[in-house]
């Protein structure tokens, strides 16, 4: 069982088992983060969040919650839609592990706010995104 396999299930056991859940993380941008399923986790957006805050909300979470390495990859599995953990408007899915969500890895783009399946970045590119945002969120 690989490293992300293992921290998936503990991720996905734990949210289960701990009643509330459903705003199982804050990123640092304050966007809740929710798992979807062993291998998916879902960013969910506020008003008129933008490909920066997705990311960054993503990096934040792989880094801290999963313990993901800078340099793993971060991958869309579904791009913005309406959430599947909370029903708000607007949601991304991001993943680890492209094989677990059946996805295909795109080639590497600087499309911020495409989110489209199978775009990805590292976790410390994602995170940097963080460091950018405009301070009205703060």
């Amino acid at each position: 069982m690989t490293a992300f396999a293992k921290r998936g299930w503990l991720f996905l056991a734990l949210a289960v088992a701990v009643p509330g859940a459903a705003a199982a993380f804050t990123a640092f941008n304050r966007l809740n983060v929710n798992p979807v399923d062993a291998a998916t986790f879902e960013v969910v957006g506020k008003g008129a969040t933008n490909g920066a805050e997705y990311w960054c909300a993503a990096g934040d979470f792989a880094d801290r919650t999963l313990r993901a390495g800078w340099t793993d990859r971060i991958y869309i599995a579904r791009g913005r839609g309406p959430s599947e953990t909370t029903g708000r408007r607007s949601a991304v899915q991001f993943t680890l592990s492209p094989e677990a969500a059946g996805i295909v890895p795109a080639e590497p783009s600087l499309r911020l706010n495409a989110l489209e399946v199978g775009d990805n970045m590292s976790v410390q590119a994602a995170k940097g995104y963080c460091q950018v945002l405009p301070s009205r969120r703060f």
